[in-house]
């Protein structure tokens, strides 16, 4: 493994690096996008209840901010129960941007790592090309160890780039599916709340 990062030449750092934070990310963001996580079961009916027996007070309204991404959006709706229904919503849609921005954290990142990892392999071929090229002016067509360190330069960085690339670009779209049905379904069920304090749905 050293010797293929050796024979790919300086480009393997660069490459290297996006692989490790690539990584870095993808492990992170399936720890933290589990939906049991962003979207509790039950907390809807919970709140309800604290409702129902009057025990929704500011401190079980910080309690469910803190709770969940979920918790957060519902407890800034919460906190204005006693406005309109339109007031609610506009506190609602004000906590999920705040949410989504969180749930998207480093995919720009990992989206940008699936982009420039394929440059920066053809970077590489252009170097190790070069690099060849010069070695014929310089020594002619007579030594092919000197012409195979350049190809192989320049074969190597391009599989590094792409096998870099692919996996990134892949989880990236996953991830970006995936916060939008966590987000849909945060919508859900603040749209439920609503019509649960408004009398717009039976409660359960």
């Amino acid at each position: 493994m050293l010797e293929f990062i050796k024979a790919g030449g300086w480009i393997m750092g660069p490459l290297i690096l996006c692989s490790v934070l690539a990584t870095a990310i993808i492990i992170e963001r399936f720890w933290f996008l589990r939906k049991k996580n962003i979207v509790p079961k039950n907390l809807v009916p919970q709140v309800w209840k604290w409702v129902k027996n009057n025990k929704l007070d500011k401190q079980k309204i910080a309690i469910l901010r803190n709770h969940s991404p979920l918790g957060q959006i519902l407890a800034a709706g919460l906190i204005n129960r006693h406005h309109s229904r339109a007031m609610m919503k506009i506190s609602i849609e004000e906590a999920s941007g705040q949410v989504i921005h969180s749930l998207e954290k480093y995919l720009n990142t990992l989206g940008t790592i699936a982009e420039i990892a394929p440059l920066l392999g053809l970077l590489g071929t252009v170097t190790g090309m070069i690099r060849m090229f010069a070695a014929i002016g310089e020594v002619g067509l007579g030594n092919p160890l000197i012409l195979s360190g350049g190809l192989s330069e320049a074969l190597i960085t391009t599989a590094a780039g792409l096998t870099v690339a692919i996996p990134a670009f892949i989880f990236y779209r996953y991830f970006r599916s995936l916060v939008d049905e966590l987000v849909m379904s945060m919508e859900q069920e603040a749209v439920k709340m609503l019509d649960i304090l408004h009398g717009h749905r039976e409660k359960s």
